[in-house]
């Protein structure tokens, strides 16, 4: 299993906008948080090694109003989005074949701002045979346990480079607007800043989809989205895939890796399904 990487007390962290992360601003602010939370949801148990609240306080640079709004809809969306947050057994059939296929691929090395990347193929899978919600859910499986085994993500963010090499229709007849919406709003509200939204590899027919992602997003979500016609322009800040003209592990190899790893966590999506704030 990939070790835990953790920031420790006394450790100076920068969260963006010249915010620096000190022990007692840490300390005051989750606590700030936390006694909002359970005067709002008395019914909430949140453990004393929960890093959920941290991890938001972090994507807002600590700006504790913006902090609870994000807090409260990302819980709303757990809540809410059972096709996504229930049944996440990674030994259910239709997981483990999203997860041979390689849907979702974090790299194991950051970029030049030690930001993570990772690969969403958007057309790896067949949309005759798999579902797109089941998609969605493997993503955020695999989100989710890079969170819990890497702090520094909910520091310096996530690079999404979205590989839409062999699109078709049918996948695109599987983004509906509503789907789209609740991804979007996902992205937006969840423990960790999404700094670079990269679509690779895009058909021109696909920019009608591109289009209603767009119309869902915040002004500054917005700012994030680059579309190209061909390759990433991250090849000169990261060692990327075989598959996208680099010289770093193939789609195979980093699927077979992160299948293992998933299987090896299976106890943390039993936890985080009986209590999301294990994360």
């Amino acid at each position: 299993m990939k070790s835990e990487q953790r920031t420790t007390i006394g450790e100076t962290v920068f969260v963006g906008n010249g915010v620096e992360e000190t022990d007692e601003l840490r300390a005051t602010s989750i606590e700030t948080v936390k006694q909002w939370l359970l005067d709002e949801r008395p019914e909430l148990e949140i453990p004393e090694e929960s890093r959920l609240i941290l991890y938001f306080l972090r994507t807002t640079k600590y700006d504790i109003d913006k902090t609870k709004r994000k807090l409260m809809t990302f819980l709303k969306n757990r809540e809410k989005l059972t096709e996504w947050f229930k049944d996440r057994d990674p030994f259910r059939s239709e997981i483990q074949e999203l997860l041979d296929i390689g849907v979702f691929l974090p790299l194991h090395e950051k970029d030049s701002l030690n930001r993570q990347v990772v690969i969403v193929r958007t057309s790896a899978h067949d949309p005759s045979k798999h579902k797109q919600d089941d998609v969605f859910k493997v993503d955020k499986m695999i989100l989710d346990l890079l969170m819990y085994l890497d702090e520094t993500v909910s520091i310096h963010g996530v690079v999404a480079i979205f590989d839409m090499q062999g699109v078709t229709l049918g996948h695109a007849l599987q983004l509906t607007p509503s789907m789209i919406k609740k991804s979007v709003e996902s992205w937006e509200n969840y423990p960790c800043k999404p700094k670079l939204l990269e679509f690779v590899n895009v058909p021109v027919h696909v920019n009608i989809v591109l289009n209603v992602f767009r119309s869902f997003m915040s002004p500054k979500m917005r700012e994030r989205v680059s579309i190209s016609r061909k390759g990433s322009s991250l090849d000169r800040s990261v060692t990327l895939p075989l598959e996208l003209g680099g010289n770093g592990k193939s789609y195979y190899e980093l699927a077979e890796h992160w299948k293992q790893t998933v299987q090896d966590n299976v106890r943390f999506y039993t936890k985080m399904e009986e209590n999301v704030f294990h994360l």
